[in-house]
């Protein structure tokens, strides 16, 4: 390309031209001093008067005329053929303020130079799909759709505050550093998709806080080298879709499902400054993660932890909060309110469980098969009842795996009195579902032993039914069995004797009457069941540890 724009260029393109040589930005904003605020004071014939200056808005219904046009095409030519740059300076397009006519094309492409455009409205789709560049920004722009399926980037790429219609398209994109996609919003294509991006790959970060969807947030096998941050975002799924659907995805550190300090609408100073937010202050209102629809991350790895924190899930009676098989260092659940569907951990493996008891769900709307955690770290008291509970409202039928992984993670932080409780309640529960010899035998075992985890009972059994047979034999002196070869008598001696029968207490020559003889039966059976009850409850604690 020459050194001088093509002369059927317009003013603002071939402005724009030469911004590019020089690698500087083209702002064809109204008031580009007056990115803070949406009025601009002004001396009128009768004195200061205020002027709306949100034309600059790109958001709003502001008409931008051809001196804030620029052809796609001429976009296109310049990153795909465009003039050298000045000598000592690097080309780059950088746009600001402007509107985008016709659809941008770039599929395929080979985008060298440097590509950054704020505040920008495009009348049409951008498509870069299978394209190679560098680094790409496009922040707080108006889009209609953004096809960028197989984009690869050595760099980052930026969708901070855009507003995008029908949504995102980055199937098997690659992105050399980081996704950013804060405070953008989204609607759907006609698959119900806000962001369809299915085996992405991100070597570093993934932000997207305060990101609002109406669609489907579609991660399914992405793999994230860093975090993956949807603090407060807020997520919408289409009718009968899901709100986030992230089955197989790995995150290299962390993911956040969280809230997020409310900073306001960031002005535009900040926007074309260092950054793109504002510090807040320590005090300022949260925004949760708010998801509505399902929301389906089954199958993930996350190699440092998993946060779900100052985060809400609205769910339907039949819809579900799925992290099946996950597999993290750390779980943290400590919602200040339950997802209102069904929340779902089916054979995730975990090492701390972080979590408080009011984040879980109630009326048996979690599933625990399988689950296993290494140790319980709640971040609010959390007693052993309550985990018990916590355990039971997920059951359907009895199922022992999770009472025993609950009483292995209790006994490992030397909580052995806590773990008992846990296989007592097992063996409880086990017992609502035997037939009815089996229950009253598992009844016989709960009075008496506690199914061997309540020791002390047989001990006051034992002294019961010891004491009722003294008193009985108090009253009802036995006759000898020969006058001549009688012991002496002792009461306590005597019922002892029969409580315990294998022991010899040289009382055996006295012969009780016929209702004394219905004492002594009733008095070797307890005994003998009592007996049977300790070997059998204790022969189960050493099997069990």
């Amino acid at each position: 390309m020459s050194e001088q724009p093509p002369s059927d260029w317009t003013p603002a393109e071939q402005g724009l031209w030469e911004a590019f040589r020089r690698g500087e930005s083209h702002d064809l904003r109204r008031f580009p001093d007056r990115n803070d605020n949406a009025f601009r004071t002004t001396v009128g014939p009768d004195g200061p008067e205020e002027e709306h200056t949100d034309v600059d808005d790109p958001f709003s219904g502001h008409f931008w005329g051809p001196e804030r046009t620029i052809r796609a095409e001429v976009i296109a030519r310049l990153l795909l053929d465009g003039p050298v740059a000045r000598p000592g300076r690097v080309a780059a397009l950088q746009l600001v303020g402007a509107r985008i006519s016709g659809p941008l094309t770039l599929a395929g492409a080979e985008i060298s130079h440097y590509l950054e455009l704020h505040r920008c409205r495009f009348d049409k789709k951008v498509l870069i799909s299978e394209a190679r560049a560098g680094t790409i920004r496009l922040v707080g722009c108006r889009l209609r759709r953004l096809e960028a399926s197989r984009l690869s980037t050595t760099g980052d790429l930026h969708l901070a505050r855009c507003r995008i219609t029908y949504g995102i398209r980055l199937t098997d994109a690659r992105i050399g550093t980081d996704l950013l996609l804060n405070q953008t919003r989204l609607g759907h294509d006609s698959y119900g998709r806000a962001i369809a991006a299915d085996g992405l790959e991100v070597s570093r970060d993934l932000e997207a806080d305060r990101l609002e969807t109406t669609g489907e947030l579609s991660l399914r096998s992405a793999q994230i080298g860093g975090r993956l941050s949807l603090r407060g975002a807020q997520l919408h799924s289409a009718p009968g879709g899901f709100a986030l659907n992230a089955p197989r995805i790995t995150v290299g550190h962390t993911l956040y499902l969280s809230g997020s300090v409310d900073s306001g609408w960031v002005n535009s100073a900040s926007v074309y400054g260092s950054g793109y937010g504002e510090t807040t202050p320590s005090d300022a209102p949260s925004t949760p993660f708010r998801s509505h629809g399902r929301v389906r991350i089954s199958d993930g790895r996350f190699d440092n932890a998993c946060l779900i924190t100052d985060a809400e899930f609205h769910l339907g009676p039949d819809e579900e909060f799925s992290l099946n098989r996950i597999q993290t260092p750390e779980l943290r659940l400590t919602c200040r309110t339950p997802p209102t569907g069904r929340l779902t951990l089916s054979r995730a493996r975990i090492g701390n469980l972080v979590d408080t008891p009011g984040a879980w769900p109630e009326n048996g709307a979690v599933g625990l098969t399988g689950f296993t955690y290494e140790s319980l770290r709640p971040a609010e008291p959390f007693t052993v009842r309550q985990r018990i509970d916590w355990l039971e409202n997920s059951l359907g039928e009895h199922q022992p795996e999770p009472y025993e992984q609950l009483a292995a993670a209790l006994r490992r932080d030397g909580r052995d009195e806590d773990a008992r409780e846990v296989q007592y309640a097992k063996q409880r529960r086990r017992r609502s579902t035997l037939p009815l010899p089996g229950r009253l035998w598992g009844l016989l075992q709960d009075a008496t032993v506690g199914y061997g985890y309540r020791p002390g009972r047989a001990a006051l059994w034992l002294l019961a039914t010891w004491a009722i047979g003294t008193l009985y034999f108090l009253t009802h002196h036995p006759a000898p069995l020969k006058a001549d070869e009688r012991p002496t008598w002792n009461p306590a001696l005597f019922a002892l004797s029969k409580v315990l029968p294998v022991v010899d207490l040289s009382q055996d020559g006295w012969n009780p009457d016929r209702a004394g003889q219905w004492v002594v039966a009733a008095l070797v059976v307890s005994g003998w069941l009592l007996a049977t009850t300790v070997v059998t409850s204790a022969t189960r604690m050493l099997q069990r540890g």
